[in-house]
């Protein structure tokens, strides 16, 4: 009895051990440390990659061209040399770089068939999009709190909007935005290991490529929740409500009809982007797990990264006298030369 108990013994101590090098093994295949990644795209179904593509070829030439025509009146009409044109130019710059960062995977994907992209490439894209996009939050930021000045301090507006301050606060989002990535780019590239390298996204996004890791992400998930979401995104929200309450209260002190109009449409293209932004950010970020699918996330990045650029110089144009007049002074300006 004893000499076979032993033997039953041996041979289950044999078997766990086989089961447990088993398991290391399929662990290891599972979670390795990955060279490049293969971004899917908006879409697997076949027939709507021509779609696609065409939708998003579209969005982004009317993107580059709306907002290189809104930089270029700015930079060459002297009657928008004012902050509010400055800090548009700025805004502009950001749309296409944004755009151009993002949409351009779906491009290459659909023309060369290969939706592959290198480690490096990918932790470059998600550093330039968080990037850009924290600039964008900060430049209206700043923007609000400039027309906060137009409104509520109209008399000293020359001398504390003047092109050195302009100038300050233009250099300060651009750099706060690009360095408030830089920790985050650090603990996800740190990643060790990923259960997968297929990205079901059409760009390298944060959030898409941290879900991947099979490391502790726990850090990045904090400083994401703490810096990236009450830092970068309910900071300048609150200061922009903040400037617009003081805006609103401003305006309806006025006395006239046409002076609280005139009032109102100086902010009104400010305020719907400001609108436009957030709420597509909100869409995509803070909607529940239980109803935030894949599909949903993808097309509200879409949403946000080019639909919000192609509508800005849209906003700012149609609602605009002063871009209006300055368009149509550089028609007459090109046919005269023709």
């Amino acid at each position: 009895m004893s000499l076979q108990h032993n033997f039953s013994k041996v041979f289950i101590t044999s078997d766990l051990q086989l089961v447990g090098t088993n398991t290391i093994k399929i662990e290891m295949l599972n979670h390795t440390k990955v060279t490049y990644f293969i971004i899917k795209g908006i879409s697997d179904d076949p027939n709507l990659q021509l779609p696609i593509f065409l939708l998003v070829l579209f969005m982004y030439i009317i993107t580059l061209g709306g907002n290189m025509t809104i930089f270029l009146l700015i930079c060459m009409d002297r009657h928008l040399h004012t902050p509010m044109y400055f800090f548009l130019s700025n805004l502009s710059v950001m749309d296409m770089s944004s755009t151009t960062v993002t949409l351009h995977r779906i491009l290459v994907k659909y023309v060369t068939g290969n939706g592959t992209i290198t480690f490096f490439c990918c932790m470059t894209q998600v550093y330039f999009f968080s990037s850009i996009t924290g600039d964008q939050l900060l430049l209206l930021t700043a923007m609000s709190y400039d027309r906060y000045a137009a409104i509520c301090m109209a008399l000293r507006y020359p001398l504390v909007m003047n092109s050195k301050t302009c100038c300050l606060l233009a250099i300060v989002c651009w750099m706060l935005g690009f360095l408030q990535v830089i920790p985050y780019i650090i603990l996800l590239s740190s990643y060790t290991c990923y259960r997968s390298n297929s990205i079901n996204h059409f760009y390298c996004d944060l959030v898409p490529v941290m879900k991947l890791s099979c490391s502790d992400t726990l850090a990045l998930e904090i400083l994401i929740f703490t810096e990236g979401l009450l830092l970068l995104n309910l900071t300048p929200c609150l200061l922009t409500f903040i400037s617009y309450v003081f805006i609103i209260v401003t305006i309806l002190r006025i006395q006239t009809k046409i002076g609280r109009r005139k009032a109102f449409y100086t902010c009104s293209s400010h305020l719907i982007v400001v609108l436009f932004l957030y709420i597509t950010i909100g869409c995509q970020y803070l909607t529940p797990v239980s109803t935030n699918t894949v599909i949903s996330y993808k097309l509200f990045s879409l949403f946000n990264t080019a639909a919000v650029p192609m509508v800005n110089p849209l906003i700012y144009s149609l609602r605009n006298n002063d871009v209006k007049s300055a368009f149509g002074r550089r028609v007459k300006y090109f046919r005269a030369l023709i």
